[in-house]
């Protein structure tokens, strides 16, 4: 495995868009676009691009806050730089990152990936429900999405296997928010749906105190299994 950072073509085909790369030891025609949190590409989302090109893909993660606070990488559990966090998530603007997530996914395809799936974490969990609904990505999952369940008239439109992980004791997406999204998803399909009960936003980072060890290995095994049957 190998890995480095790199630029790739943005959508409207002037910009650059930054990103971390890592290759699998052999040439590979399955991708994943890691989608991160609202902490930007840090050692956390860099671990998981290395752990999916352990796995034989080609993994990628766009830097999805470059218009604004370019190469930002901030640790949950520093109060200060969750706040900074909450603070870049004000200003986001989620169809932005759709189109980065477009360009992901025709850069990987100039690389010869004929598969590409997408793994996103909390605003990146939302960003993979948009992805699944607005690309022709083959396939994705979003972990802790949030605001999904205001965006559940575009559900229709979701042609590929998408899959949710989804904390029951997740204080950003309250029961309600779950019920709505159960409601209208559980029927799609397209979209499988896993609950953890008790377990909490963040719950599958790579380090740190939200991180729950067991309830992690579980969705990420479940997440394996999804890429290896969706992207064969």
């Amino acid at each position: 495995m190998s890995a480095t950072n790199i630029s790739i073509p943005a959508l409207d085909g002037t910009n650059q868009i930054p990103a971390y790369v890592a290759r699998p030891d052999a040439d590979s025609s399955r991708a994943v676009i890691v989608i991160p949190e609202i902490f930007g590409v840090n050692a956390g989302i860099r671990q998981k691009c290395d752990d999916w090109a352990a796995e034989g893909y080609l993994a990628i993660a766009p830097d999805i806050f470059w218009r604004f606070a370019p190469g930002v990488e901030l640790d949950p559990d520093i109060e200060a730089e969750l706040n900074e966090a909450f603070g870049y998530f004000g200003r986001y603007d989620a169809d932005d990152g759709v189109k980065d997530i477009e360009a992901a996914i025709r850069w990987l395809r100039s690389q010869g990936a004929s598969k590409v799936g997408c793994v996103g974490f909390c605003l990146g969990g939302r960003l993979a429900y948009m992805a699944a609904a607005r690309t022709d990505i083959d396939a994705s999952v979003g972990y802790y999405g949030v605001m999904i369940d205001q965006m559940l008239n575009e559900s229709h439109a979701i042609a590929n296997p998408l899959m949710l992980h989804i904390p029951t004791a997740d204080h950003l997406v309250d029961d309600a928010a779950q019920k709505r999204i159960h409601d209208e998803l559980d029927p799609h399909p397209k979209v499988t749906l896993h609950d953890y009960p008790g377990l909490d936003h963040g719950f599958a980072a790579t380090t740190g105190n939200r991180r729950n060890d067991e309830g992690a290995k579980l969705a990420d095994s479940r997440t394996r299994a999804f890429f290896a049957e969706h992207l064969a």
